[in-house]
């Protein structure tokens, strides 16, 4: 397509995520070469509401129909961030009317419906149209260095993967009751909600796919006030009379990677104290790495080939221009945030339409994703016995 032709948006959503997105389609143009991009409409089921978030958030007009929206002419990409339950209807109403499509992670509810998915998108992509499950932490720039440390053999052969993300958001159980503690609406707790994050990540910076996995999955505040709390819990105050919360509040397990390394993954919502406490650790014969999101902005290396009594982690702040995306931004030294993942993966994903390239993460990343959530549920129904994750 031709670089000058404006790429129209539609968003379904204005919450937490549809906020978080809103922000990266205002800002993308303005720091990133890409195709001009316009906030065409955001789409919510309460009109009021809606049409207030429009214009918080700069969009051009609001509407309580995503069907209808889909279906119009002048929206040439659609993002989902809307409940899981709705992603596959939406995600595959969209491909089949010929627009690009965002879904936020995970794709999906179950294996079923990201597999629907996927097929769908291979039809369209066959018609020139792109899609991509919005993982953004793959875009955090420290991320990107580590996986070309691996991928560049700094490490060598990787012997251990540790990935943790932990919150504590849900540890009151005064809590109330949201649509991310429901199965129908969430399909899983913290697995799906974080586990997603580690297990895309831990696979996109080896290179490598997890092919086994022992785990489980536990609830420890059963119930909660009823009366939604928006999203995620992190609003309103609920009051009703307690319902039960029918997801997990932490999960876990070990896995195995194709190359031969161990993996221990973990996510919880009740870690007090941690609020957004994303670690990745990647040990190899030859270095080894470790991340941690709240400190976005380091990464620390240990290079095996320094000298005796010379070796120890060091700390690399990454910020220079030279590092993925920084230079877009500030002047060397100068830190980004959280937000800024979101503005970098979606510049990735309208130069990939530009330039018509595999956009990625892909559906089938998502779905690889999904396959892995799955096998962790199916063990802990198992007594933690080992399940291979799906081909």
């Amino acid at each position: 397509m031709a670089s000058d032709t404006t790429l129209r948006v539609a968003a379904i959503g204005y919450a937490f995520m549809g906020k978080a997105h809103s922000q990266a389609w205002r800002n993308v143009a303005a720091y990133f070469d890409v195709p001009p991009v316009e906030q065409a409409v955001l789409v919510g089921r309460n009109a009021e509401h809606a049409a207030a978030a429009a214009q918080r958030f700069g969009w051009a007009e609001s509407a309580t129909d995503w069907r209808e929206v889909i279906q119009r002419d002048d929206i040439d990409i659609i993002d989902v961030c809307a409940p899981g339950n709705m992603h596959a209807e939406i995600a595959i109403a969209a491909l089949e009317a010929g627009k690009h499509v965002v879904v936020e992670k995970p794709i999906a509810n179950s294996v079923e419906e990201a597999e629907r998915m996927l097929a769908a998108f291979e039809a369209a992509s066959a018609r020139g149209q792109h899609a991509i499950v919005n993982f953004n932490y793959r875009r955090v720039p420290a991320i990107e260095v580590a996986r070309r440390l691996v991928a560049d053999g700094r490490l060598g052969p990787l012997h251990h993967v540790r990935a943790s993300y932990l919150q504590d958001w849900l540890n009151d159980p005064a809590t109330p009751m949201s649509w991310r503690l429901r199965r129908e609406t969430a399909g899983s707790g913290a697995l799906g909600d974080l586990g997603s994050h580690i297990a895309d990540l831990v696979q996109h910076v080896t290179g490598e796919s997890i092919d086994a996995v022992s785990g489980g999955v536990t609830t420890f505040i059963a119930e909660r006030p009823g009366g939604d709390s928006g999203d995620g819990g992190i609003k309103g105050t609920g009051g009703g009379a307690l319902e039960k919360v029918t997801v997990d509040d932490a999960a876990w397990g070990t896995a195995h990677l194709s190359g031969g390394a161990v993996v221990q993954l973990e996510v919880t919502r009740l870690a007090l104290g941690c609020k957004n406490a994303m670690t990745l650790e990647v040990y190899g014969e030859r270095g080894s790495i470790r991340f941690d999101l709240e400190n976005l902005n380091e990464l620390w290396f240990f290079d095996g080939a320094d000298g005796a009594g010379e070796q120890g982690f060091r700390r690399i702040l990454v910020t220079e221009a030279d590092h993925p995306w920084v230079g877009a931004w500030w002047p060397d030294g100068h830190i980004i945030g959280w937000e800024h993942t979101f503005v970098h993966q979606f510049a990735e994903f309208l130069n990939s339409i530009r330039d018509d390239t595999p956009s990625s993460p892909s559906f089938a990343d998502g779905l690889r994703v999904q396959r892995v959530l799955a096998a962790i549920e199916e063990s802990s129904r198992r007594s933690s016995q080992a399940v291979r994750v799906a081909e």
